[in-house]
């Protein structure tokens, strides 16, 4: 079974993730939270939000990024694979193969609502409560966010670092592979306030 996990961080109130193709914040804490949890894992993002990435990145299995320009190309031909549609995905995922979303706002939308083999069993919910500049273009993900309340159950407290409060939501009903749990709590917990 294929498990799928998504990572997001908003905006508390208004679910602004990002402004003008980038992050509206920095907060090294949880950008470390984010490549810890992926290490290893394969990654699933849009164009934009993969144009986000640093040059040089942690070990990851492959990176799958979603783009509709057919001449689309990558900087890592071999491990990063330019997919249009969940349907070209499932010929690159295996049953036992393990998916972590990564934004952004569409990518979400899709993965929340779409095919049910991707739909995640598992999202890292992180709200940012700091201040923000929302000048230019905002991409929010408040239909995500309405699907996790109506669709998923917290399971975790917040663990409160650095402006960022990050709780684990599973797909009610679901079974959860406890493997993954541990790995994305281990990394949550590090110098966390628990509340």
């Amino acid at each position: 079974m294929t498990n799928a996990v998504a990572i997001w961080c908003r905006h508390k109130g208004d679910n602004i993730i990002g402004v003008d193709n980038r992050l509206p914040w920095r907060i090294d804490s949880d950008n470390k939270h984010f490549w810890d949890i992926v290490c290893g894992e394969n990654i699933v993002c849009g164009r934009k939000t993969y144009e986000g990435f640093p040059p040089e990145l942690p070990v990851l299995k492959k990176v799958f990024v979603f783009s509709l320009q057919a001449d689309y190309t990558t900087r890592n031909t071999a491990d990063h694979i330019v997919v249009s549609s969940q349907k070209q995905l499932e010929d690159y995922i295996g049953e036992d193969d393990d998916i972590y979303i990564a934004g952004g706002a569409k990518i979400y939308q899709l993965f929340m609502t779409g095919k049910e083999k991707f739909k995640p069993h598992i999202v890292v919910d992180c709200v940012y409560t700091g201040d923000m500049k929302a000048d230019g273009a905002v991409a929010e993900i408040s239909e995500s966010v309405a699907v996790l309340e109506k669709k998923y159950r917290k399971i975790t407290p917040d663990y409160c670092l650095d402006n960022v409060a990050s709780s684990i939501w599973i797909r009610k009903g679901e079974f959860v592979e406890q493997r993954i749990l541990k790995k994305i709590l281990s990394v949550l917990e590090k110098n966390a306030v628990v509340r």
